[in-house]
């Protein structure tokens, strides 16, 4: 790890987290329900994104990849949506066939986030009184 390759995930993650915060901006006008559709777009098109991306980089960019890399899947997609790269994580497991491996950490990821934040909210309410 270099200052480069910091400065690249710096900028991507600036640039991803202000379109994340137009996207849910945007959605938050049209959408007047409960649903959380800004969070829900945000996923389902960061995975898409991510899928393209790494689709792009392997067939087009390959010379660039560590850097390119850096900016856009670890910068501005993580900075638009941690998912992106829970999917990618996800598919990976299945394309190497370890199915189990890739459920467990499907469904752990998911139920153990959940509970950690009931867990952080309880421990804060806690603490407080």
């Amino acid at each position: 790890m270099n200052m480069f390759e910091l400065m690249c995930v710096a900028i991507g993650g600036a640039l991803g987290s202000m379109f994340r915060y137009a996207v849910s901006t945007w959605v938050g006008h049209i959408n007047s329900t409960d649903f959380p559709f800004a969070t829900f777009i945000i996923n389902i098109t960061g995975g898409f994104l991510m899928g393209m991306w790494i689709g792009a980089i392997v067939l087009v960019l390959p010379e660039k990849s560590k850097e390119l890399h850096l900016l856009v899947a670890i910068g501005v997609l993580g900075g638009y949506t941690t998912f992106s790269t829970f999917s990618l994580e996800s598919y990976l497991l299945i394309e190497k066939g370890l199915w189990l491996q890739a459920a467990l950490y499907m469904i752990g990821s998911v139920v153990l986030s959940i509970a950690a934040l009931f867990a952080g909210m309880w421990l804060l309410r806690s603490i407080n009184g």
